[in-house]
């Protein structure tokens, strides 16, 4: 997969975890979560050169920041959502 393929998948569970979380059912929107990490580190074990494993890296601390952490980088939903669609539409743009 090309990277934007990669994280407009990632940007699917993170959809989903906001869907989630706005309903009330955090338990559900961690689940999300957990599959957008774990999609993120299957991406970050592949090997991909420097900047792509960079930009990877980047939004999997920045997700586990937002859902898990202080949110340290002052991320909000708008922007993640943003961050992340914008890969979907480029990779679907590609097909």
């Amino acid at each position: 997969m090309t990277l934007a393929e990669q994280l407009g998948n990632i940007g699917s569970e993170i959809s989903r975890a906001f869907n989630w979380k706005n309903k009330g059912r955090a338990e559900m929107s961690l689940r999300a979560v957990d599959r957008a990490l774990g999609l993120l580190d299957l991406s970050l074990a592949a090997g991909l050169p420097y900047p792509r494993l960079k930009e990877l890296s980047r939004a999997r601390e920045v997700v586990a920041d937002y859902f898990y952490g202080e949110n340290g980088y002052g991320s909000t939903e708008k922007n993640l959502r943003a961050y992340f669609d914008w890969f979907g539409v480029m990779a679907r743009n590609r097909l």
